[in-house]
């Protein structure tokens, strides 16, 4: 007589079983996150394991292990080696995450163009065709011998075809199509996620190969599949921004062989993802001149100064309650910035509705934004232009004040750089500065009416 399969509920969250499905995660507290997963029994082992003598590896002290560098392969793109800390890591396994059309596999593509001069690549996509990819790698350009193209989701044909022609490196696109045939799942599924990344990984070290999977992204943003997936690779690389938006942002969220406080930008063009080795200046290129609801703030994206370009705009509010609508700033850090210039500078700001917008499609998290929402919303409530020449930067707290910030030199140099003249900025981050530039004026403050009223007043600061 057959043994009956048991059927468990698994959270993709956190990893929670239960016998039973249920709504909400008791363990991490999520919604819809318990998946149906089947045990097959002989998987299942009674009793303690026993393993035969010599079997696996064996411990070493650590004086014995090899302590040299890990040897790293250029990709021949700029801003994919800073993410990444100067390359590609031998062995190491790299998970590419963003949303539908933002340039993933236009990405992996490019990289074998430099890769594919010295290194035998393996693309593996199970989402496309043959063909599909040679239409699109003659748009971009890519014509080389060592690039190989395999249209297939049957993962032990995948690692049979890698064990065949040994590449240094193998493309999955993407790690949601492929399918273990031992495990019944149905493609897609957490187990099926989880199983054919663990194999993908344990063939990565063991044989020395680089493996680069892309990842795609469910409708909260975070990485489809089980959370365990981002454990077990090496690195984890998102794409930001819009895809009707012609730039792109790329940030490592978790990096074993680098630091992940390094971003790169690219831009989307016919010829593919371009290195923009100038963001400052690309952000903020067809800036309106004179004209209000504009605000440059200079923040710090990982080691890099970047000036940003946020606008807002305030109009009288038609309905009864006032629309609070944000693109590129967390919308709970908006209407708390509202609110903060309602209670504390006096603006009426519950009559308006309140738009705000970081130019560029570029998302900013630092707190020293802040200031710049601010003065962009207030030069909108005011009807009065921020100067052309004048940006700002500095944490604003719920009392009002204005609060210091890191990396004031870099911020201040970048400034100077692109020839701004006035910077407002917190009293005690400009007690910090040892030299200021030649030709740019600081304006400390101490709270939000202090920079409102330094922003907006004229006298002393005409143009020469």
């Amino acid at each position: 007589m057959p043994v009956k399969k048991k059927t468990v509920f698994v959270c993709s969250e956190c990893g929670y079983t239960s016998a039973k499905w249920m709504g909400k995660c008791p363990s991490c507290g999520e919604w819809n996150t318990m998946a149906e997963e089947v045990i097959h029994p002989e998987t299942q082992t009674k009793g303690v394991l026993s393993r035969p003598e010599g079997r696996g590896r064996t411990p070493m002290r650590l004086s014995e292990v090899s302590g040299s560098d890990e040897a790293r392969t250029h990709t021949g793109i700029a801003e994919l080696d800073r993410v990444l800390g100067g390359g590609i890591v031998k062995g190491s396994m790299i998970l590419i995450s963003g949303e539908p059309g933002i340039g993933k596999s236009t990405l992996l593509l490019q990289v074998c163009q430099s890769i594919c001069r010295d290194n035998t690549v393996l693309y593996v996509t199970g989402e496309e065709s043959p063909a599909q990819i040679k239409m699109r790698a003659g748009r971009l350009g890519i014509d080389s011998d060592g690039l190989y193209i395999m249209s297939e989701t049957d993962l032990e044909n995948v690692l049979f075809q890698a064990d065949r022609l040994s590449p240094p490196f193998i493309f999955i696109d993407s790690i949601q199509t492929m399918y273990d045939p031992s495990n019944p799942s149905a493609p897609g599924s957490i187990t099926q996620v989880r199983e054919c990344t663990m194999k993908l990984m344990q063939y990565a070290k063991e044989a020395g190969i680089s493996v680069l999977l892309v990842g795609h992204i469910n409708k909260d943003g975070n990485i489809a599949g089980p959370k365990l997936l981002e454990h077990m690779v090496d690195t984890v690389l998102t794409f930001e921004g819009e895809r009707h938006n012609a730039y792109r942002m790329l940030r490592a969220s978790k990096n074993r062989f680098g630091s992940t406080n390094e971003i790169g930008l690219f831009e989307m063009t016919g010829r593919g993802l371009e290195d923009v080795p100038n963001p400052s200046a690309a952000l903020l290129s067809g800036r309106p001149v004179d004209s209000s609801g504009s605000c440059v703030v200079a923040t710090i994206e990982g080691t890099r100064p970047i000036l940003a370009e946020i606008q807002g705009l305030v109009t009288k509010s038609a309905y009864g309650s006032a629309r609070r609508t944000s693109a590129g700033l967390d919308y709970n850090r908006a209407v708390l910035l509202l609110a903060i210039l309602e209670k504390r500078a006096g603006f009426m700001m519950g009559a308006f509705d309140a738009y705000i917008n970081v130019v560029g499609g570029i998302s900013l998290d630092e707190p020293a934004v802040d200031l710049g929402v601010l003065l962009a919303v207030a030069s909108s409530y005011l009807e009065k232009p921020v100067r052309h020449d004048l940006a700002a930067f500095g944490e604003v707290g719920l009392a009002g004040e204005v609060r210091a910030v890191n990396s004031v030199s870099q911020r201040i140099s970048e400034l100077f750089r692109l020839g701004f003249k006035y910077c407002i900025l917190p009293r005690a981050s400009a007690d910090t500065l040892k030299e200021v530039p030649e030709g740019i004026t600081l304006i400390p403050v101490s709270d939000i009416k202090e920079a409102i009223k330094a922003c907006f007043d004229a006298e002393g600061r005409k143009d020469q």
